[in-house]
């Protein structure tokens, strides 16, 4: 299932509790808040290595200029030392991958009556299901370790201009991005390189940079999402066309000096017509969204075909049910699914894609909580199985160890990296 990202962490819901909440800013200048995270992890499948000793360091300041307008400023940086210490990898994947700086949200909001502006790098988020990302069609992701980080570090802003009109229980909201973001994919070698093309006799492989669409007024997306709140019913649609964030890979054999199928990462111009709801019925919730998707092209494994690929209209689609249980535990079930309109049989992924998730988490005590998430496909033997135990140490220092496992084919979305099964720690100081 050719999907960017599926699950994350228990807070990704809080992240996407609506349009409103993340208006929230204080009075005045806030001071600078962030965090500094460290990442160790280590794949013990053959061949066992070191595959991440990351050190993140996270900024972000925000306050009030008055008469309405607001500010946001926020950066990252990330530093990998797996590429210095190991020479597990290729040196193309170290100067990808081992020092990045990140813009984060940055921006202007501009208060006008029933009016709101915001004006800059900003994230948007358009989906109501606990980390899966089918109405959550805007924003990039980084795809360096794959669905692994949380939420926060998955999400790549982008620049836009949004106008939002909220009345009683109607918010009506437009979007404009003149210059886009992309799918963060690295590059051939790297740990989490989701493309490996198969193998055909006598002919050798090759993979191009990848290919990003001009700057040009062609090329910018832009979107409408109407939503409203009646009998409890929380209740969106939206309309968006832009340049897929998700890259497909095109296909062309080249005869001299020896045959060779070249392969480059494009990205195609589609049109989505989605919609969301949730609904609270005290002891669980209810969460659904469905999005129609046209001008996708999708990777085809055939030799003969021309270029590799060919164009699908795909309808995605997902419910959900989250309980709050005793004890403080929670429990969060999704079923999901992809069906391809005017179906290729050349395609890898069946006529209808479907998997579903399951999220256990229990807070032990005051500090400790223990999670175990499950995501699986109906159609194969294909999943990733991650538990988790994490411990707030003091107020502002938490630490948390846990293992991800993958199995499935090798042309499965986990099972291809059926090999990059790990154990890793994770130590955050947040202030």
């Amino acid at each position: 299932m050719s999907r960017d990202a599926l699950f994350d962490d228990v807070d990704d819901s809080l992240l996407k509790s609506g349009e409103k909440s993340e208006k929230s800013t204080p009075p005045s200048g806030s001071g600078v808040r962030g965090f500094l995270q460290f990442n160790i992890a280590r794949d013990y499948e053959s061949p066992v290595h070191w595959s991440q000793m990351m050190t993140r360091a996270d900024l972000s300041a925000q306050g009030d200029l008055g008469n309405g307008i607001k500010w946001k400023l926020g950066a990252r940086v990330d530093y990998d030392a797996v590429y210095d210490v190991t020479n597990f990898y290729p040196s193309a994947v170290r100067h990808d991958q081992a020092l990045n700086f990140y813009l984060g949200e940055n921006y202007l909001d501009i208060g006008a009556g029933d009016w709101d502006f915001r004006l800059g790098k900003q994230n948007v988020v358009w989906g109501e299901m606990v980390g899966l990302f089918f109405a959550d069609v805007v924003s990039a992701r980084n795809m360096y370790q794959f669905i692994l980080p949380s939420f926060d570090l998955i999400r790549i802003t982008q620049w836009a201009a949004r106008a939002e009109y909220f009345k009683d229980d109607f918010h009506a909201e437009l979007l404009w991005i003149p210059v886009a973001s992309y799918n963060q994919i690295g590059v051939p070698g790297a740990e989490f390189y989701p493309f490996v093309p198969p193998a055909v006799p006598g002919v050798t492989t090759q993979i191009r940079n990848e290919e990003f669409p001009s700057r040009n007024f062609s090329n910018m997306n832009y979107g409408l999402r109407l939503s409203t709140l009646k009998n409890g019913w929380d209740i969106s649609g939206f309309a968006y066309s832009s340049m897929d964030i998700e890259p497909t890979f095109y296909r062309q054999y080249t005869a001299a000096p020896q045959p060779t199928a070249v392969y480059q990462a494009r990205h195609s111009r589609i049109d989505q017509i989605g919609g969301t709801l949730a609904k609270d019925f005290y002891s669980f919730v209810l969460k659904a969204e469905a999005v129609y998707t046209h001008g996708r092209h999708f990777y085809v494994s055939t030799p003969g075909d021309s270029n590799g690929v060919v164009p699908q209209n795909t309808l995605d689609w997902a419910i959900g049910l989250d309980f709050a249980l005793p004890a403080e535990t929670r429990f969060n079930a999704q079923v999901f699914q992809r069906d391809f309109f005017n179906y290729d049989p050349d395609l890898i992924s069946d006529k209808h894609e479907s998997g579903y998730s399951l999220l256990l988490n229990h807070k032990i005590n005051d500090r400790l909580a223990a999670e175990v998430t499950w995501i699986s496909s109906f159609n194969y033997t294909d999943w990733l199985f991650r538990p988790r135990v994490s411990w707030d140490v003091e107020r502002n220092w938490r630490v948390a160890v846990g293992v991800d496992v993958f199995k499935g084919p090798p042309l499965g979305f986990f099972g291809r990296f059926a090999d990059r099964d790990r154990v890793y720690s994770e130590v955050r100081y947040s202030f």
